[in-house]
């Protein structure tokens, strides 16, 4: 657990820190599609990823969801971290984006943390910011880009993401996260691909410009 831990937030936290991390936090393994979050859980812990991608969704009253942003190494989730602080449940939903690890941290210790360590303050606040502007990012290309513009900001979101310039989504899993239908999103991806911006194929996609 330590050299995992220090490779991720080594250089964020100091020894005393990493020492307390290791003594309290439960340490998990992950796979793909794996849910981790349900909207309406108890936030017992709060996350710190190891290795992996997770994806982070809200879902409307018609129980349709919507990606908000994704967690990479180095990461936690601000969004858990606030229900943690109010003692309220999950408003997210979690779900694993690849195969990873985690550790997961009792809330009872993050406002002790605050005051106690600088540099757990400066992650958290950091952590905030970050998500916030994710957020903010979010909720502008849903209200001011086009469709077509919204699944190529999304498929190049998961490359930067995955690491890897082909993507295995289908086109109904695609529909899905952005709210629309199967036939529109088809024909979205073969305009890209004319653009010369993707190269669809059987089973995957491939971004070509990003």
């Amino acid at each position: 657990m330590r050299e995992l831990l220090e490779n991720a937030y080594g250089y964020l936290f100091e020894d005393e820190l990493i020492e307390e991390i290791i003594k309290v936090a439960q340490y998990r393994k992950f796979k793909s599609d794996d849910y981790l979050i349900e909207i309406g859980d108890a936030i017992l812990f709060m996350p710190l990823l190891l290795s992996g991608a997770i994806k982070i969704l809200r879902e409307d009253e018609k129980g349709d969801e919507f990606l908000l942003y994704f967690l990479e190494r180095g990461d936690t989730c601000a969004m858990t971290m606030n229900c943690c602080m109010g003692k309220s449940k999950s408003k997210i939903r979690a779900v694993a984006e690849t195969d990873g690890e985690m550790l997961m941290i009792p809330v009872e210790y993050m406002e002790t943390w605050l005051t106690k360590y600088k540099t757990w303050r400066n992650y958290v606040l950091e952590s905030y910011n970050i998500r916030f502007n994710e957020m903010l990012e979010a909720i502008d290309t849903l209200a001011f880009k086009n469709l077509d513009e919204r699944i190529y900001k999304y498929l190049v979101d998961k490359v930067k993401v995955l690491g890897n310039t082909e993507i295995a989504n289908t086109h109904q899993e695609i529909a899905s996260e952005m709210h629309t239908s199967r036939v529109v999103v088809s024909r979205l991806l073969k305009g890209l691909e004319i653009d010369g911006k993707i190269k669809l194929h059987r089973n995957k996609i491939e971004v070509l410009k990003f």
